[in-house]
């Protein structure tokens, strides 16, 4: 590991496996030489997946609605309740997606939209079921945020309408929606949402439930470096108490077509940083995922030398990002290319991280290829007026 000034003491933390503080984080975030951050979080990353293999796993982004009534300022993608733009798609939308999921080898089903009134708990059991009933697939679902309003709706303690979902057929529930957990950011970006505690009360809720979870981070918006190490810290010390998290993805906040426009984009350096110093820092939570996304596939790429173990979801389909104007596309083949080309060799992996082994394109995916109804993710290149993608998962 090279030595670098100011942070040497760090690094023997680091190369010890003892666990850095949040001072410790701040002086990485106060440091400008980004290989060595790499360097450092390539280690524990190493500690956590010693075999040079790098994760993705074939999942689609499910919008079922786009109707929320909470107005986030940094959302492009909602439309207020009665909005001609507003949406709900209905069970054969719903069908046909998942089913163009299935025939592509996929099994993963990211079942997210907005806080929207006419949807109550019966809407979202009964669907669950009809998902579970027609295809074997894994429903990754809904965010604190949705399911706080679901319960509140339904005047149900979250324990009880957690376990009703649970039942009717979610498996794991994402990170959506963490942002930053620091209440004087949320309040400025969504006053109308879970604050801090709320949100990582629920996702003690979902752990105890047995509902593991993603977490998650959109940094680059108006919090401060300051506030970036108290929403680490936060997600560490909820994982030493419960062990819920599966992984850590962070993202930056994109402001085009939002009501922060004025905010400037996060650099790449500022992304491989905050990276490198998450995979440091959250030293318990295995698995950090890349942002191709919202980083594009160059900088995703040199993620994987800043902590990263996971390339996430081929997506398939996503308006909630691309909303806001970012909508890089990436197929398989590139995705497995990308990461042959940076010395790992490519792994299919289920939601829980766990590894199947190499992607075998099935009989099903090479029919609609031919049919010219594949998605971009298995054509070998973006199909024109092909719907975009999403960071979360």
């Amino acid at each position: 590991m090279s030595r670098a000034g100011g942070i040497s003491d760090i690094e023997r933390k680091v190369g010890a496996g003892s666990r850095i503080t949040r001072e410790d984080a701040l002086r990485l975030f106060a440091h400008h030489d980004l290989p060595a951050l790499g360097a450092m979080a390539d280690a524990v990353r190493h500690r956590f997946w010693p075999d040079p293999v790098v994760t993705y796993v074939i999942g689609r982004n499910l919008n079922y609605t786009n109707v929320c009534w909470v107005r986030c300022r940094f959302c492009a993608f909602y439309r207020p309740p009665g909005s001609v733009e507003g949406y709900t798609l209905t069970r054969d939308e719903i069908g046909r997606k998942i089913q163009e999921l299935v025939d592509l080898g996929g099994r993963e089903v990211l079942f997210q939209g907005g806080l929207n009134p006419s949807l109550k708990l019966d809407y979202y059991l009964e669907t669950f079921r009809w998902i579970k009933q027609n295809w074997d697939v894994h429903i990754h679902g809904l965010s604190p945020a949705e399911i706080l309003y679901i319960a509140k709706m339904a005047e149900l303690p979250l324990a009880d309408c957690l376990t009703a979902l649970k039942e009717a057929g979610l498996d794991t529930v994402p990170g959506a929606g963490g942002e930053i957990l620091v209440d004087r950011v949320r309040k400025i970006l969504a006053a109308g949402k879970d604050m801090s505690d709320e949100w990582i009360d629920f996702m003690r809720t979902c752990h105890v439930l047995g509902i593991r979870t993603s977490s998650t981070m959109m940094y680059g918006s108006v919090e401060t470096l300051e506030e970036r190490a108290e929403h680490l810290d936060r997600l560490r010390g909820l994982q030493d108490q419960t062990g819920g998290f599966n992984s850590f993805i962070p993202w930056s906040f994109q402001p085009e077509q939002t009501e922060m426009p004025g905010v400037a984009r996060a650099t790449a350096f500022d992304y491989l940083r905050t990276l490198a110093i998450a995979r440091i820092y959250l030293d318990n939570i295995p698995s950090i995922q890349a942002s191709w996304v919202t980083q594009g596939p160059k900088i995703a790429q040199v993620s994987l030398r800043f902590g990263v173990n996971d390339f996430g979801s081929t997506v398939i389909e996503e308006n909630v990002v691309s909303a806001a104007g970012t909508t890089y596309r990436m197929d398989i083949d590139e995705m497995e290319r990308l990461i042959r080309d940076a010395g790992f060799t490519p792994m299919l992996r289920d939601t829980a991280y766990r590894i199947l082994g190499p992607y075998q394109r099935p009989a099903s995916a090479s029919a609609l290829i031919r049919r010219g109804l594949a998605p971009p993710i298995v054509a070998g290149e973006a199909r024109a007026g092909a719907a975009p993608l999403s960071p979360v998962n």
